[in-house]
Parts: structure tokens; sequence; C-alpha cells
């Protein structure tokens, strides 16, 4: 699942998780978080305006740090 910071006014942490890719859109777990408070909704949004979200940095994807082990 990729997961993608949302642009958001001041400090506020905001994510939106892709759970599951459609024919015309995907179904997506937003997380907003508010002072203390972490409200979570699941919802639709079309590829067409997933795009426009992409292309204007609405959204951006976060890459997870990947663990490299090494040998001796």
């Amino acid at each position: 699942m990729k997961r993608y910071a949302v642009k958001s006014m001041g400090n506020n942490a905001d994510f939106m998780t892709i759970i599951r890719e459609m024919e015309d859109g995907f179904v997506v777990r937003i997380v907003r978080n508010r002072n203390d408070y972490e409200e979570t909704k699941t919802d639709y949004i079309s590829k067409e305006l997933f795009d426009t979200c992409i292309r204007t940095g609405y959204l951006t994807e976060v890459v997870e740090p990947v663990a490299v082990a090494i040998s001796a």
C-alpha cells in the first residue's frame, strides 16, 4: 500500500493510504491529526482527481526507509 502526505495548513500531519485500486479510482484511508485528536475515514478518489493532486503537489508519496541487513 502506498502512503501519501496530504498538504495541509500549519504543522498538521495528514496522510492518505491507498487501500485498494479499482478500474476508475482508489479506495483510500485518510488520517488527519488535529492537536491531540486523530480523525480517520475511508473514501473513494477517482484516478483523474488523484493524478491532479499528485501533479499539483497536494499529495506527495511518502517513501518508507528500507532496513538493510549487513552480514559480517
